[in-house]
């Protein structure tokens, strides 16, 4: 069974949850979307900033944290901002750290410039 979790971030439009928990993982996905629902399309500082606070939100709205997270991948549109996304992602996640892969792609949102998906099961409540 499947269970939508409240994010507390607004529908876009399109068919998709921001965060599901099946069998006690939760599966997420990320942008730099903001509350009101518009996207961050500034600097990839920014971006990255926004869009691992807003997996943080997804892993707390499941009871977790971001220590529970296990494996992260990564889409960015240019694979000169890998520098500053680890920058960022060492702010938000410590060693040990979780299982990584990072791919340059092209976002459907002009501007956008890194998405992710996250996968995590915190500790049984």
């Amino acid at each position: 069974m499947k269970e939508v979790l409240d994010v507390n971030l607004p529908d876009v439009g399109q068919p998709f949850s921001w965060a599901v928990r099946a069998n006690g993982v939760i599966f997420t996905s990320a942008g730099p979307v903001r509350d009101d629902g518009t996207i961050d399309t500034g600097p990839i500082e920014d971006q990255a900033r926004l869009t691992f606070r807003n997996l943080q939100k997804a892993m707390e709205a499941g009871g977790g944290t971001l220590a529970d997270v296990a494996q992260v991948l990564i889409y960015m549109t240019d694979v000169k901002d890998m520098k500053t996304i680890d920058a960022v992602y060492r702010e938000f996640f410590t060693a040990p750290y979780p299982s990584r892969s990072s791919a340059a792609v092209q976002l459907v949102v002009p501007g956008m410039k890194i998405e992710l998906v996250a996968f995590g099961a915190p500790a049984a409540q």
